[in-house]
């Protein structure tokens, strides 16, 4: 079992559109670069990611108040 080098997790409260846009451009770094560049913690951070992936995505109706939309790639 491999131990992990690196976790990131972050939690921001923003408009729609916002969080639209955040997808939008980790889409097009995945399509244009094959890769994910960050900045946490004072790192740059830049995960190659493979030409085949698992893409998860799952949708929890909670409430009319409370919902959530999860995606995942994995490789």
């Amino acid at each position: 079992m491999s131990e992990e080098i690196f976790e990131h997790e972050s939690e921001q409260t923003m408009s729609r559109e916002a969080a639209a846009k955040r997808l939008r451009e980790i889409a097009d770094q995945l399509e244009k670069h094959n890769e994910i560049s960050l900045l946490a913690h004072g790192r740059d951070v830049t995960v190659r990611v493979a030409d085949q992936v698992t893409f998860e995505y799952e949708v929890e109706v909670e409430s009319a108040d409370k919902n959530e939309i999860e995606i995942s790639i994995s490789w």
